[in-house]
């Protein structure tokens, strides 16, 4: 039966043009592009019942552990065929598995959609939640040498919030921003 839900998995992805990899003891590694989180990797296993569906989301976060998770258990209420869970270290995985007589093409892409849109979507937002001083450090840090903010300019509002100061990357320095409500 594994074979057989292999088959089906690796069938549905390359009518879809899903790049894949087939590892063994019946497993599928499918790389998603995102925009937010630039790739999600997940782990498809056949077993002799169904699908187990994989995918790392975020390592451990820094701090606000309860605010993370709080956002992530709420988030689980509207995500279909997976939800988020922790590992031993504490890095964040969304799970789910699909049934054997499930495992349709259409289900498939259903299942991977929500994977992907979940992972990407609350990518930002776990790591602006979890990881808001290295955030701020690396920010200021870039700023007094100089150096681009490209991939993190998605947390500038948080910086300025929690510092009432905009950091303008022309100028290299702290300038006082008009539209930042002061603390």
């Amino acid at each position: 039966m594994t074979d057989q839900l292999v088959e089906r998995i690796e069938s549905t992805l390359r009518d879809r043009e899903i790049e894949f990899s087939r590892k063994e003891g019946g497993h599928v590694v499918v790389d998603l592009p995102g925009e937010n989180k630039l790739k999600t990797t997940v782990l498809l296993s056949a077993g002799n019942h169904g699908v187990r569906v994989e995918a790392f989301v975020c390592r451990k976060p820094d701090e606000n552990f309860e605010d993370v998770f709080r956002y992530l258990l709420r988030r689980n209420r509207r995500l279909y065929g997976v939800a988020y869970t922790l590992d031993k270290a504490g890095d964040i995985y969304l799970v789910g598995r699909i049934a054997e007589h499930a495992v349709t093409p259409d289900e498939l892409d259903a299942v991977l959609g929500q994977v992907l849109e979940a992972a990407d979507y609350d990518f930002n937002i776990i790591v602006g939640i979890g990881f808001i001083s290295s955030i701020k450090r690396e920010w200021e840090w870039r700023v007094s040498r100089g150096e681009p903010l490209r991939n993190l300019e998605p947390f500038r509002h948080l910086i300025e919030e929690r510092t009432g100061v905009a950091f303008d990357p022309e100028i290299g320095d702290n300038t006082p921003g008009d539209d930042v409500p002061r603390p």
